[in-house]
């Protein structure tokens, strides 16, 4: 009943931001169409704003996990319109505080000690107050200062109840909406869940911010405050407290005389740091987020404070290497590069023509090249060429559209606090010099080092697998197995080429087997007085004939 009387909410606020032409030609559209009558009329001010507009007060009015679920879906511009997308991303995590005793029980609870010994002071009244959690000022025995983050009461049930009516309404979605393949519902829903759930373990965010402070100890450029342990717990986060000028404060960068120039060149070096040398990148970095020390000693020489790590970003060591690569084609303007990089990651198909994908990125890139630098944000640069990769058959990961949206929040905070600044000519030094570090010898011979335990203790039995290898030849009973990922797909659309492309194999493995034979003729078997390496390449020969025969 609880469920019904929610999505019957839902579907009120959807009629009267007159959002119901989303769900055309599906079964909610029906019954939207009936409820309309009994709904009030949008405003003339409603009316008035555009699709995305309408949406982003909807989500505000239907509450806090609303709130989080455009944030999120803010970020899969491959699914969303660029103008639903724009709106989605104003999305404000501000919400109406609870009540501060409640915060002080939850935090006795998680710690499990009396708030008066756990801490020398905790004020009731919050510094802030979001969708998951608020943040309230407190002082440690001995006078340091802290800030305790404190998951709101209730707030699993909550997120549970409206990701299970998400999970149906994207059901209904996936069965009934004629663009269901190219929206993936059920894959957004599940994509939003994996993120709240990160979000509701806050012993997990204090794990995140302890290793990236690691990573940027005693760096100029991030600061990261500290965890304090022993006060944190899944639902209380204790951290030192911290303070600094928002990032998008302008005014109030420039009345601490702070180097915005110089800040923007380093948020963007930081940004690739993180992504192509640590693997570690946070991927929330919005102005909120981000804030700049107001040292009045770092004026020339500024540096960023970290804050929110609940949704850090890492890539396969694959995706990297080919983001970094893809990146620097599109530097060099390596357009052949960037179609072949798509093909050997694995984001598309590799029975796309490279031709056809070179063109493709030449018609998105060429454009912007004939913009001054300074204006060139390489973050749409990357989306629209994903986007258009989607239409040959592109398979993008969550990890690549997360790295996307972070980098769109970075290039937006560098051009707010230096309009004229030139991302290409700060983050490409910055890119080569870790390609060069990470692929040189000297790499090579460190992960040589740290593997070199595991390599010893398989080391006395390469002898023995060597050997018997050797008698399965010689005896004739090695096996040969072939697999394909792709097996079941020629099987479909290319039966006739499978055959060839088989036969191809097979002939090209007995003639291995045939010369591996070889060797060891004098000892080997014979067939009616014939060595059995004779007679395997003559097989293997057969086979490769067939596969090269001309078909019609």
């Amino acid at each position: 009943m609880k469920g019904v009387l929610r999505a019957s909410r839902i579907g009120r606020v959807l009629l009267r931001y007159r959002l119901d032409d989303l769900l055309d030609d599906t079964p909610a559209e029906r019954w939207l169409k009936l409820a309309r009558p009994f709904v009030p009329r949008a405003s003339a001010a409603i009316a008035a704003q555009s699709r995305g507009a309408r949406l982003r007060l909807a989500l505000q009015e239907l509450g806090p996990i609303f709130v989080k679920f455009g944030q999120i879906l803010s970020t899969r511009r491959d699914l969303v319109p660029p103008d639903v997308a724009d709106e989605l991303s104003q999305l404000q995590d501000r919400v109406k505080p609870f009540d501060g005793e409640a915060a002080r029980a939850i935090v006795e609870q998680a710690l499990g000690l009396p708030i008066g010994e756990a801490f020398e002071a905790f004020d009731t009244t919050p510094l802030a107050s979001a969708s998951i959690a608020q943040v309230h000022a407190a002082t440690l025995a001995g006078g340091r200062e802290v800030v305790v983050k404190v998951l709101r009461p209730d707030i699993e049930k909550q997120i549970a109840g409206d990701i299970s009516l998400l999970n149906s309404v994207a059901a209904l979605v996936d069965r009934t909406h004629p663009s269901a393949d190219k929206i993936r519902p059920r894959a957004i829903v599940a994509e939003i869940e994996t993120t709240l759930a990160a979000e509701l373990d806050l012993q997990r965010e204090g794990a995140n911010a302890s290793v990236i402070r690691r990573m940027w100890k005693d760096s100029d450029d991030l600061y990261v405050p500290e965890i304090i342990w022993s006060h944190t717990a899944e639902r209380a986060l204790t951290m030192e407290r911290v303070r600094g000028i928002p990032s998008d404060d302008v005014a109030a960068l420039d009345a601490a005389g702070i180097d915005r120039k110089a800040l923007a060149a380093k948020g963007v070096r930081v940004f690739y740091q993180q992504v192509f040398r640590d693997n570690f990148f946070h991927a929330d970095a919005h102005a909120g987020n981000i804030w700049v020390d107001s040292d009045p000693a770092r004026k020339s020489n500024p540096r960023f404070i970290a804050l929110d790590f609940g949704i850090m970003g890492q890539l396969s060591q694959e995706d990297q290497y080919y983001l970094a690569e893809n990146f620097m084609a599109i530097f060099n303007k390596d357009y052949r590069r960037i179609a072949e990089l798509h093909v050997e990651a694995g984001w598309m198909p590799a029975t796309i023509r490279i031709d056809e994908l070179e063109a493709a990125a030449r018609s998105v890139c060429e454009p912007y090249f004939t913009r001054p630098l300074s204006e060139i944000s390489l973050a749409e640069v990357l989306i629209k060429l994903f986007r258009t990769a989607q239409r040959y058959e592109l398979t993008l990961q969550p990890q690549l559209i997360l790295l996307q949206k972070t980098l769109l929040n970075i290039e937006g905070v560098g051009r707010q606090l230096d309009p004229q600044l030139d991302i290409w000519a700060v983050a490409k030094p910055v890119l080569e010099r870790i390609l060069l570090e990470r692929y040189s010898p000297q790499r090579a011979a460190q992960e040589l080092r740290k593997r070199l335990p595991e390599i010893m203790t398989h080391l006395p039995d390469m002898p023995r697998l060597v050997h018997a290898w050797l008698k399965q030849q010689v005896e004739g009973k090695h096996e040969l197995a072939l697999r394909s990922r792709d097996l079941n797909e020629l099987a479909q659309t290319m039966k006739g080429m499978q055959r060839r492309i088989v036969a191809a194999i097979l002939g090209a493995g007995l003639l291995i087997v045939a010369a591996v034979l070889y060797g060891f003729e004098a000892g080997g078997p014979r067939i009616l007085a014939i060595p059995a390496s004779s007679w395997i390449a003559g097989l293997g020969g057969l086979w490769a004939l067939l596969a090269a025969w001309p078909r019609r």
